[in-house]
């Protein structure tokens, strides 16, 4: 894997999970705050695992990316206002994932979008 994809790798992961794990402020809202942490915590589990084929296959990223948009949209749906607003535009940030050779800052900036969506996700837990 060339220096750039692993930061990106690591970076990614470590932006993804880190807001996940958290608890709900709202008592109401503890049991589906809680699922939906370890439901989407599961999803990006998958995805990390997937950029491992990046280094050799820098479109495995959309793929990927791809493929959890799908799963973290399904999840949406089970939930409505803010939290299914954060999750769709989780799944909108993983679709738009990809390796632009040219353009790496990109790829980068793109990642750390991916704190954004999780901070907006454990918001719309807390409110």
């Amino acid at each position: 894997m060339t220096p750039p994809r692993r930061r990106l790798a690591i970076a990614f992961a470590a932006l993804t999970l880190a807001g996940l794990t958290t608890a709900c402020g709202a008592v109401g809202n503890a049991v589906d705050c809680n699922k939906v942490g370890q439901e989407v915590t599961a999803i990006m589990t998958d995805f990390n695992k997937s950029l491992a084929n990046v280094a050799t296959d820098p479109k495995a990223l959309e793929t990927a990316g791809s493929e959890a948009a799908e799963k973290v949209k399904k999840l949406a749906g089970d939930y409505d206002g803010e939290l299914a607003s954060a999750l769709n535009d989780l799944a909108s940030g993983l679709e738009g994932m990809k390796i632009d050779a040219k353009n790496p800052t990109a790829t980068m900036d793109s990642v750390q979008k991916m704190q954004g969506f999780t901070t907006k996700i454990t918001s719309a837990c807390a409110s």
